[in-house]
């Protein structure tokens, strides 16, 4: 198999005792052997931060970060994009899953089509991990008008080549800045190429962000208000926007497996 140079996978975890090892696993599995992996505590209060330690001490990829006390996930998630050595960045969240060939479909692809970003289609799991039979396509080119639209990119399944996009950060806000960062993604390097093909597994859990459209309506505006610097009337106008993609536009991306 082609080296394509190191991956580093980016984990942020907070009481994630009953799922981390299955991220982690997911990692170990893949196809693609040259990767560091991440995991970043932000202070749990289980068992997770001795469970991850037990892991980065079976194989010297994994490495172990630990906040001292909560940061939010934009902190802990930008610790570990600070400490990564790779070539390429990937994002796993300790709850969800890869499956076994997903770093090396997209590699392959980037290097192909010389792209300095891409991102896949996921399923749909449940809390206990059994399927939901439904999958989230990825569109087949992501350009920023229509990202800053909706969310249309999984965190889990993005990466970038930070050879030629250099380290891009999540802004300082406590829900979306996963959002955020894959827009400065592609202002930095230009649109991305989705996969259409299911690469990943992403868990709904109750009390999720994702679950609560209230919250989330709240920390969409944040992101047009806060960290893209609209004033108040354009962020009142980009979340009308925002409501007609996510319900009429963006539900149609959600197909029945």
């Amino acid at each position: 198999m082609k080296d394509y140079g190191l991956v580093s996978v980016i984990m942020p975890a907070y009481n994630c005792e009953a799922f981390i090892s299955e991220a982690i696993q997911s990692v170990i599995n893949q196809t693609y052997p040259n990767w560091e992996l991440l995991i970043i505590d932000d202070a749990s209060v289980d068992a997770g931060p001795e469970i991850m330690q037990s892991w980065r001490d079976q194989d010297s990829r994994i490495h172990f970060l630990r906040n001292k006390e909560n940061k939010g996930t934009h902190h802990t998630r930008n610790k570990g994009i600070e400490a990564s050595t790779g070539k390429f960045i990937a994002f796993l969240d300790a709850d969800d899953r890869w499956k076994h060939d997903k770093l090396e479909k997209q590699l392959k692809l980037m290097d192909e089509e010389n792209l300095s970003a891409c991102f896949s289609s996921y399923d749909l799991i449940d809390e206990n991990g059994n399927p939901a039979n439904k999958k989230i396509e990825a569109l087949p080119v992501m350009n920023y008008e229509k990202l800053l639209k909706a969310n249309y990119v999984g965190n889990l399944t993005g990466m970038f080549d930070v050879s030629q996009l250099g380290k891009i950060y999540a802004p300082d806000i406590r829900k979306r800045q996963d959002w955020a960062l894959w827009l400065e993604v592609i202002k930095a390097g230009g649109p991305m190429i989705g996969i259409k093909e299911s690469l990943a597994y992403y868990r709904i859990r109750k009390g999720s962000i994702s679950n609560n459209k209230i919250a989330m309506l709240k920390y969409n505006f944040s992101v047009y208000h806060k960290v893209l610097g609209y004033n108040f009337f354009n962020s009142c106008w980009r979340m009308l926007v925002f409501l007609r993609e996510q319900f009429f536009v963006k539900s149609r991306q959600e197909k029945q497996l």
